[in-house]
């Protein structure tokens, strides 16, 4: 790459807690004067929008299939990188966003199959570090139900639970192609967390 900049991606089950963890990273590296941008996907974009109506509920939107879904996040990913990821590279700000390539991997996989999902991918750039939050379906279904809040499509254990297998799937299939990836426990504390995460990231910078 040509670029100047730094992408790095935060991933993870629905209530792993990544939203928090990527503010605590954002704010961490405007600490050292970099240009940060925060970023997530679904975008707010057109075809975001639409995405996060298909994952509510009582919305025309959410009659779309799953087997639609793929196709929508992967027309929002290019979108992104084109739009905001792509020229903030460029004139090299670190740009953090809250889920990538590995969430379609892992959500839209289940419809479609993982290697199928990865081949609808391919094409887009890797970021320099993909930080993993690993946390038992279990305790995201607590955390989302504490929320109380609607849920959306995939919040319930038995969907979070076969998620977290496609997620191993293809996390695997990234790392083969030489994608930087790093694990974590996203059950330590937020402050404990927020340091690890961090520690690689600094590295980075």
């Amino acid at each position: 790459m040509t670029d100047s900049g730094c992408f790095i991606a935060i991933e993870g089950l629905d209530g792993s807690g990544g939203t928090t963890q990527v503010g605590r990273l954002v704010t961490a590296v405007g600490a050292l004067r970099h240009e940060v941008v925060r970023t997530r996907e679904p975008t707010p974009g057109p075809v975001g929008t639409l995405i996060r109506a298909a994952l509510g509920a009582n919305t025309p939107a959410s009659s779309l299939g799953d087997g639609v879904l793929p196709f929508l996040f992967a027309a929002d990913r290019q979108d992104h990188l084109d739009r905001l990821i792509g020229p903030a590279l460029a004139r090299g700000a670190v740009v953090i966003t809250d889920r990538y390539v590995p969430s379609s991997l892992a959500y839209q996989g289940m419809s479609i199959g993982v290697e199928a999902a990865f081949a609808l991918n391919a094409s887009f750039r890797a970021p320099h570090l993909t930080v993993v939050l690993e946390v038992p379906p279990d305790e995201c279904m607590r955390r989302i139900e504490a929320r109380g809040e609607a849920r959306e499509r995939f919040e319930d254990r038995e969907r979070l639970a076969l998620v977290r297998a496609a997620y191993t799937d293809g996390l695997a299939l990234l790392e083969a192609r030489g994608d930087h990836i790093v694990r974590v426990d996203g059950t330590l504390p937020i402050d404990v967390l927020a340091e690890l995460i961090w520690g690689h990231a600094a590295q980075l910078l």
